[in-house]
């Protein structure tokens, strides 16, 4: 058994429906660099909790450790997806709060953030240049 299934006759006249994806906007410079700064902040984030619960040879829970394992991935979140006058002032603190973890936990984890405060400084420096 065969069925045929004939098309059903359009004119092109009659053609006024709305296209099937709305025009997309190009994303603004900074968000290829804030995005990163997400990805590398929360790869950074994970190493430090498992560093500070680990069973042997924890690391100390200082105040950096501490820092780094609560704070740059949200903060770097917000400065990816919150609305623009938060996103910057979220991207300003990020970046103080990576440079004062970094400088406390230097011997520890604190490298494993260099790369993410790279990216969230260059986001956020070509976040403050873009138009609100």
């Amino acid at each position: 058994m065969t069925t045929q299934n004939a098309p059903a006759p359009t004119s092109p006249a009659a053609s006024t429906a709305i296209p099937a994806s709305p025009v997309r906007m190009p994303a603004p410079p900074s968000w290829p660099w804030r995005r990163s700064a997400l990805l590398l902040a929360g790869a950074a984030q994970l190493i430090t909790i498992a560093a500070v619960s680990r069973t042997n040879y924890p690391l100390a829970a200082t105040w950096s450790s501490l820092l780094l394992a609560i704070a740059p991935a949200p903060l770097a979140a917000a400065a990816a997806f919150a609305p623009a006058p938060l996103n910057r002032l979220a991207a300003a603190v990020g970046v103080l709060v990576l440079i004062a973890g970094i400088a406390g936990g230097i011997t520890h984890t604190g490298l494993f953030f260099v790369p993410a405060l790279v990216a969230l400084a260059v986001g956020g420096a070509k976040l403050w240049r873009e138009p609100s």
